[in-house]
């Protein structure tokens, strides 16, 4: 944790100002617990200043120390904080993009918060159609409100489609849900609902670096690169939802190894909508036919006409001895 305070650092580099950082054990409370521990109390009472010193050129204040749990809160106050740091002599990291952290190694800098606070967000579930902060702050290249807006009401559109083609998805059958391809993170805010949740996976060979408008939004999300395998247990899903998906990775990686880790995290039962160009998914159609999976194209919302298509897939229940069962 004190190799510089490098740990701290890149926590203070996703806490949104006035979030909170919550550490449990260790050096927490070592006066009283150093024997339970076993270690050397004088270490624990080292550890615990390097920790206070740090916390303190990172402008946080402790809201509470109870036991072996203590809290402290990145201030709100961004413009101050960044004064009192150059006054001290803190070491600003040097990136034009401090959203550009894939296999990227951390350093020992201070990452100067965006200006954007936490107080220009709405409460949820609100937030999940204002227009995002950083949107309308101009620092999303290429996204405008108008755009934004736009967005929503498309996926708006689409997902009222999945729903007349899947009469399942407001039944509460899907509860994890997967984005591949989240964008703005729309299809997640069109089908919210108390019954399910969404991660939203940005891949990192998207146009836009989009992660931090869909945290604005209240939704969850993470980066990826799907020529690799995603972090996660086999069968973790219950929906998958891929758009555009394989059109931006043709070129960059195999369909089949990416729809082979489809089938690894999607359960047994579970479905996948797929929205393409038609010839893409032609392919892919072939390849998931091989996987066992059910599928059924289908015709663009507003007509044949369009040459985006929307595939559904749905994984087989099956077991060595050939049997298989689907109950959708």
């Amino acid at each position: 944790m004190f190799t510089g305070g490098i740990y701290m650092m890149e926590v203070d580099r996703v806490l949104r100002p006035g979030g909170y950082w919550v550490l449990s054990g260790p050096p927490i409370n070592y006066r009283v617990n150093y024997k339970a521990w076993q270690r050397p109390k004088e270490d624990l009472e080292d550890e615990q200043n390097k920790i206070e010193e740090i916390a303190k050129k990172l402008c946080w204040v402790k809201r509470s120390e109870r036991a072996e749990i203590a809290v402290w809160q990145k201030t709100m106050d961004s413009e101050s904080c960044r004064r009192k740091q150059e006054d001290a002599g803190v070491n600003f990291c040097e990136s034009s993009d401090t959203d550009d952290v894939w296999y990227k190694k951390m350093e020992a800098c201070v990452t100067p918060s965006p200006k954007v606070s936490a107080g220009d967000l709405k409460p949820f579930p609100s937030r999940l159609y204002a227009i995002p902060p950083r949107i309308a702050s101009g620092l999303v290249p290429g996204v405008s409100s108008e755009t934004y807006q736009d967005d929503n009401q498309k996926w708006k559109k689409h997902v009222n489609a999945y729903k007349k083609i899947n009469r399942l998805l407001d039944t509460g059958r899907y509860r994890n849900i997967m984005d591949m391809n989240a964008g703005l993170g729309s299809f997640a805010a069109a089908i919210q609902s108390p019954k399910l949740w969404v991660m939203n996976v940005v891949p990192t060979t998207a146009e836009k670096s989009t992660l931090g408008v869909i945290y604005e939004r209240g939704l969850i999300g993470i980066y990826h690169d799907w020529c690799e395998a995603f972090s996660t247990y086999p069968r973790t899903y219950d929906l998958i939802h891929a758009n555009g998906l394989f059109s931006l990775y043709k070129d960059k990686c195999n369909a089949e190894d990416i729809l082979l880790e489809m089938d690894r995290i999607l359960r047994p039962e579970g479905a996948v909508i797929f929205r393409d160009e038609v010839d893409t998914l032609i392919k892919v159609k072939k390849i998931v036919a091989g996987m066992r999976w059910d599928t059924k194209m289908v015709d663009h919302e507003d007509g044949p006409l369009v040459p985006e298509k929307i595939l559904i897939a749905v994984k087989q229940y099956w077991v060595v001895d050939g049997n298989s069962t689907s109950t959708q």
